[in-house]
């Protein structure tokens, strides 16, 4: 009788068992030390982040999974709640964002510049310009090329608010509005000999593989804050907040700040901390 019903006892033990196991690996995933980040194209195309989310999971265990888009999709994917922490560069739509309740706990943590780059040739003549207002209305008068990110990034927004300055349109027909990433526009500058609005970093990043030059830097104007916002768990339950927590309060530890500060390509810094001392909110 025993023997005859062992294999119906087995089979419930297993089933318990491997119901037990399922639920465990369940729960690991659930609970599994990884956060999702929404970045711009810059932080990657410049190598930051190889650098920078190596050493975080090394320090902490926490893997962090990246999106790179321009910044305006990124602050869409924290709207959206698919991503648990986003790490951008355009001030005035990420206070938009953190006003909107859709971010909390938003921090400064590097700078650089823009620059305005473009071809040795240089037809608007724009070489040594500090004033990049001047500059752009020199490149437009000039009918020259210009290559524009185009895609709502914090690059296309700075470029934007530049134009609006310079109280012309961006509307000729060499303008070009390319709706790519930066590494992208400034190969299309390159091959269309023509000008384009970047960031120093992604700049340095590719200036081997490409001929655009700098041309037109040192205006304040072209000052490019980075700042990290934890997408806010009231609107989207599933966000990781505690682990991004960690990552925001690491990127702008001693640790973190030295990781950026320490940053070179070619003996060249890319970026530039910025972190204040992390306040919770």
């Amino acid at each position: 009788m025993c023997v005859r019903s062992l294999p119906g006892s087995m089979n419930l033990f297993l089933s318990v068992l491997l119901f037990f196991i399922a639920g465990v690996k369940c729960a690991e995933a659930k609970n599994a030390a990884i956060i999702k980040m929404a970045t711009t194209t810059s932080t990657e195309n410049s190598g930051l982040l190889d650098v920078l989310l190596p050493e975080f999971k090394k320090q902490t265990g926490i893997k962090v999974r990246t999106i790179a888009v321009g910044t305006g999709k990124a602050l869409q994917h924290g709207r959206n709640g698919d991503v648990d922490v986003v790490f951008v560069h355009a001030r005035r739509a990420e206070d938009a964002f953190v006003n909107k309740g859709f971010g909390i706990y938003r921090h400064d943590v590097m700078f650089n510049d823009f620059v305005i780059v473009g071809p040795r040739s240089d037809p608007a003549g724009i070489d040594g310009m500090k004033d990049a207002v001047a500059a752009l209305k020199k490149i437009r008068s000039t009918g020259s090329g210009f290559v524009s990110r185009g895609d709502e990034s914090g690059t296309h927004k700075k470029e934007q608010s530049i134009w609006r300055k310079a109280g012309v349109a961006p509307d000729w027909k060499l303008f070009l509005a390319a709706g790519q990433g930066m590494g992208a526009v400034l190969m299309i500058a390159h091959e269309k000999q023509a000008y384009t609005l970047t960031d120093r970093g992604t700049f340095i990043a590719f200036e081997e593989k490409i001929g655009p030059e700098i041309l037109c830097e040192g205006d304040t104007l072209l000052h490019n804050p980075y700042g990290v916002i934890a997408v806010n768990p009231e609107k989207h339950v599933h966000v990781n907040i505690a682990q991004a927590r960690t990552f925001i309060d690491w990127l702008l530890s001693e640790a973190g700040q030295q990781i950026i500060g320490n940053f070179r390509l070619r003996g060249k810094q890319l970026f530039y901390p910025a972190a204040a001392s992390p306040t919770r909110q």
